[in-house]
């Protein structure tokens, strides 16, 4: 236990976690709804052997209703001292099997899980058989239209650089201001898989700003849309303008990077 005069001082954890999204109602704490925190939440306050004063997790940012991560972020204070490792077991025989611990780190009373992030990254998987694979619909965006992937290649890099995405945020957003930088924007086929792969790296994503991507490239490789329309788009600002939003299960936070 960390002691300072007679206050306690409680130690700061960071927490690397993986889920799968799919019968989860996305990442933050809502009334009657199984999410995510909600579960991790349950389980710090569990191994704290329910403090009087709840301890809350805090994530780098929320994830959608049927979305998953590889590598979300948290962070959370202990009211006691132990190791790093020992925190993330004990909370490993607590946690659903569609949550998993990957690593566990003391950090500074400083850090924060959403606010020393530098940039996150993202992937959406597409399915582009015919039909709809069973094995798949949980954990893949489905096409089954014609598609040009050298339009979507070709079109891919005018989300590069800082923006204003008014066209691609969906309605409820609340941050303060549309403006964002993306660092990384890349698909690429797997054949063998029937699918295609984008990955975007960027200094934070607004709401629903990732599956809107996803779609106004779709839309493109289908021939709905000019190859030079992003542009286009940034300049109206105009959500109706970029109306379909990719499917939930296909998008994956990858990793949050400090």
């Amino acid at each position: 236990m960390l002691l300072s005069g007679k206050e306690q001082v409680m130690p700061r954890y960071k927490a690397t976690i993986a889920y799968d999204g799919t019968d989860f109602y996305g990442w933050q704490v809502q009334p009657g709804m199984r999410t995510v925190q909600l579960e991790l939440e349950k389980a710090v306050n569990q191994m704290a052997k329910h403090p009087a004063e709840h301890i809350r997790v805090q994530g780098s940012g929320r994830t959608d209703a049927r979305v998953h991560a590889v590598g979300q972020v948290a962070h959370f204070d202990l009211p006691f001292d132990i190791p790093a490792d020992a925190v993330r077991k004990g909370l490993s025989t607590m946690l659903p099997y569609d949550i998993g611990i990957k690593q566990v780190e003391i950090v500074p009373e400083t850090f924060h899980a959403q606010y020393s992030a530098h940039h996150k990254t993202y992937r959406y998987r597409l399915s582009t058989t015919e039909f709809i694979d069973p094995f798949k619909r949980n954990y893949t965006g489905h096409w089954h239209r014609r598609l040009d992937p050298a339009l979507m290649q070709a079109a891919i890099g005018d989300y590069l650089g800082e923006h204003d995405w008014l066209s691609f945020v969906a309605s409820g957003y609340q941050q303060k201001t549309t403006v964002r930088t993306v660092y990384r924007a890349q698909m690429w086929e797997k054949p063998a898989d029937d699918e295609i792969w984008f990955e975007f790296s960027g200094n934070g994503f607004l709401y629903n700003q990732i599956r809107i991507m996803v779609g106004v490239l779709l839309e493109i490789g289908n021939g709905a849309r000019p190859v030079d329309d992003i542009p286009r788009l940034f300049a109206v600002k105009d959500r109706q303008q970029a109306c379909f939003t990719a499917p939930a299960q296909g998008l994956y936070l990858m990793s949050v990077d400090y």
